[in-house]
């Protein structure tokens, strides 16, 4: 009994963190908005029209790993309710948040450089070093990856049945009850399973 209410609070607790996620994205979106439509409709000039739609592009850039973000808790911790024994779970879950995490900082370098170019060019080492962040996380990504793929060659149960959940999350979307495959097969499944 404390066990399913202790679960109970846990997945309360990832969908109270999943709801602050898609309202923080919500809500960048919206400032985005505000931003291009002021970008368009109320800059003096054309630089001011600029820095206001490369900020917005900052705040879409956020909006989007944050909503990101929200979908990898939902899908990982309430959907798929995971543990991070197995070496497959840990890198598609590590992978799903660095994703994100590079293509941001990546983007906000981006931004960084067109708008120290004009304004600030003092200040380009900065947006430099935030490229070279990115660009040192895919680089460990990659390692951990390459790393990781020995420790599920060792343990191919642990793939086959991160297979088989991604096959009842699919069939929970769809409507399906879990443990029917969208293809409505439960060979398939097991075929899955045994595809490492």
């Amino acid at each position: 009994m404390l066990h399913v209410a202790v679960r109970f609070a846990f997945v309360a607790g990832y969908a109270a963190i999943v709801g602050l996620f898609l309202a923080s994205g919500l809500y960048l979106v919206g400032l985005a908005a505000v931003d291009l439509l002021r970008g368009v409709t109320g800059a003096a000039s054309l630089p001011a029209g600029f820095t206001v739609v490369l900020r917005g592009i900052g705040y879409l850039t956020i909006a989007v790993a944050s909503l990101e973000l929200g979908q990898t808790v939902l899908e990982e911790e309430v959907l798929r309710s995971t543990h991070m024994s197995g070496p497959t779970r840990a890198r598609r879950f590590l992978s799903r948040f660095l994703v994100v995490v590079i293509v941001a900082l990546a983007v906000e370098s981006l931004i960084a450089v067109f708008h120290f170019a004009q304004d600030a060019p003092d200040h380009l080492p900065d947006a430099a070093a935030i490229a070279a962040s990115a660009a040192l996380l895919l680089a460990a990504w990659g390692v951990f990856v390459r790393l990781n793929r020995a420790a599920e060659e060792i343990e191919p149960e642990s793939m086959a049945a991160a297979k088989r959940e991604d096959l009842d999350v699919q069939a929970l979307e769809s409507g399906a009850p879990a443990g029917i495959t969208p293809r409505g097969s439960q060979a398939a499944a097991d075929a899955a399973g045994r595809t490492v």
